[in-house]
């Protein structure tokens, strides 16, 4: 038995060690929220933060996890940046497919997380391993924008 912290409450699950966080998150908590794109890491669908960092869930083992915190896409609109930057993402319309926003506005939440006020360089540094098949990204630069525009403004 493991004990995860997800979303800021413990679970447990009854999983093998080296079972990859992703299928956890979807097979056994039913949080599907999460997406499932490559399985290799490349394309960020799959993206939840641990400790506050952007990670690949389908290849990070249960037992690498240890007793850090995992954030999830599901927690989003309970986090104060989160809930701006989906927004943003809601008022800019970004999402044309939707299937890898979930992991666009995690790995944008760390991103302002860490860079409350991003250059246009650094956004694209941040987001470049996130692949967007229909290819919102001037949409995704502008809601990043407009959110950290808006984190700004309300300190």
């Amino acid at each position: 038995m493991t004990t995860l912290k997800i979303n800021g409450r413990p679970v447990a699950v009854d999983t093998p060690p080296e079972t990859p966080l992703l299928w956890v998150l979807r097979d056994e908590l039913g949080m599907t929220g999460t997406k499932f794109g490559c399985g290799m890491a490349l394309c960020g669908a799959c993206t939840v933060h641990i400790d506050g960092r952007p990670t690949r869930a389908c290849v990070t083992p249960i037992a690498a996890v240890g007793d850090q915190a995992v954030s999830t896409i599901d927690a989003m609109a309970d986090d104060r940046v989160g809930r701006v930057v989906q927004q943003a993402w809601v008022e800019l319309g970004v999402a044309q497919c939707g299937y890898c926003q979930a992991g666009q506005i995690m790995s944008a939440v760390a991103l302002l997380k860490q860079q409350p006020k991003p250059s246009e360089r650094q956004i694209d540094e941040a987001m470049n391993s996130n692949i967007c098949r229909c290819g919102t990204y001037p949409r995704i630069r502008a809601a990043i924008q407009l959110a950290a525009s808006r984190l700004q403004g309300a300190k």
